[in-house]
């Protein structure tokens, strides 16, 4: 197990590297332009990434069991987050979402500090109810309305992409732990009705839709981004133009030093790049679940396994979101992506993982 946490830390390492040097490849025009400095936002980045190590190795220090006293404080305390985030004052708005509360100098996301509150609140409930996890109203229901809660107000800011993302990873755990595959039919088939419902109430959504199907519709407009992408992925080509040498980031694709990094690098470091990129990723999240099987109880089986999933899924719908497989959707990619909150949150959890990894059975 040593040789895992050591395996974990390198993987993390070498994404955090690359990270680094993509976001100061893919940002430093627009930085320049709007900042007056190329290296503006790598270095808020290399900010978020000391906090982010000194996040992860608090989270080392302690028996991971101890967290099982504070799931539900830390849950109450997410909420009271996502609903500070419309006090006028606290919250701050930015491209037609208000999904941040403004401490001066930074920002940061309460949607990915409720991310890791719910799966800290779903793990230790999942494992103190294993004899009444297919009854409804004491395994089932507490569940569905902490998790109901957290959806709501992410909706309302509105953030459909991490709703969506945190729905899944719910039902996923649930699963693995034995709910009755009914009750989770009763949640999934509103939810699914619900999600279209959403989608078709805000016509922006609409017009992401059709440019997934078909972005040549309308290639100023709503298909703009992901043409933009598809024309730096396939740019690239195998080996790729060159580290730093990308004309897509020149103000052709927008967000290219956050969603659509992976454009980037697909432009930069071609197919060999992005392959090596999903490998790393690929290893991961394989050392992830190691971990996962081998934690000495459920609490830390199902905590690293949620920690695990969540990162999965937003690595499989950024780079399905970029390549034009799925419509796209505003999720960064772990440990690359320019963005505070995520970056920390993504650190944290690895010293999660490493701490139950520490304490194996």
């Amino acid at each position: 197990m040593r040789q895992i946490r050591i395996n974990l830390f390198l993987v993390t390492a070498f994404l955090l590297a690359i990270g680094t040097v993509m976001i100061y490849s893919s940002s430093s025009a627009f930085a320049y332009e709007s900042y007056g400095s190329s290296a503006y936002f790598v270095k808020r980045h290399l900010v978020f990434v000391l906090v982010g190590l000194m996040a992860a190795a608090l989270l080392m220090s302690f028996d991971y069991g101890k967290l099982k006293n504070f799931t539900k404080p830390f849950l109450l305390f997410s909420i009271f987050l996502l609903i500070a985030v419309f006090i006028p004052g606290m919250g701050r708005s930015a491209g037609g979402a208000r999904r941040w509360i403004s401490l001066g100098v930074i920002n940061f996301q309460p949607s990915e500090i409720a991310k890791m509150a719910l799966v800290f609140y779903t793990a230790d409930l999942l494992a103190r109810k294993q004899s009444e996890i297919k009854d409804f109203l004491y395994g089932f229901l507490p569940l569905m309305i902490a998790l109901g809660v957290c959806i709501l107000l992410i909706l309302l800011e509105p953030d459909l992409g991490t709703a969506v993302a945190l729905a899944f990873l719910i039902i996923i755990m649930a699963f693995i732990a034995g709910v009755d595959i009914k009750q989770l039919f009763v949640m999934i088939v509103p939810g699914l009705l619900a999600l279209i419902g959403l989608i078709v109430m805000k016509p922006y959504r609409i017009k992401r839709v059709m440019a997934f199907w078909n972005p040549w519709n309308d290639p100023r407009g709503s298909g703009f981004q992901i043409i933009q992408s598809m024309i730096a992925m396939g740019t690239g080509g195998f080996f790729g133009v060159g580290l730093a040498h990308s004309k897509q980031k020149l103000f052709y694709l927008p967000e290219a030093h956050t969603d659509f990094i992976f454009s980037i690098i697909g432009e930069e470091l071609g197919l060999i790049g992005t392959l090596g990129i999903v490998i790393l990723f690929a290893i991961f999240i394989w050392l992830g679940f190691r971990i996962a099987y081998s934690a000495r109880d459920l609490f830390g089986q199902f905590l690293a396994f949620g920690l695990v999933t969540m990162l999965a899924l937003q690595v499989i719908i950024n780079i399905a979101a970029v390549t034009g497989l799925i419509p796209t959707k505003g999720l960064p990619l772990p440990f690359i992506s320019y963005g505070g909150t995520s970056l920390v949150y993504s650190l944290a959890s690895v010293g999660l993982l490493l701490n139950i990894a520490k304490h194996r059975r």
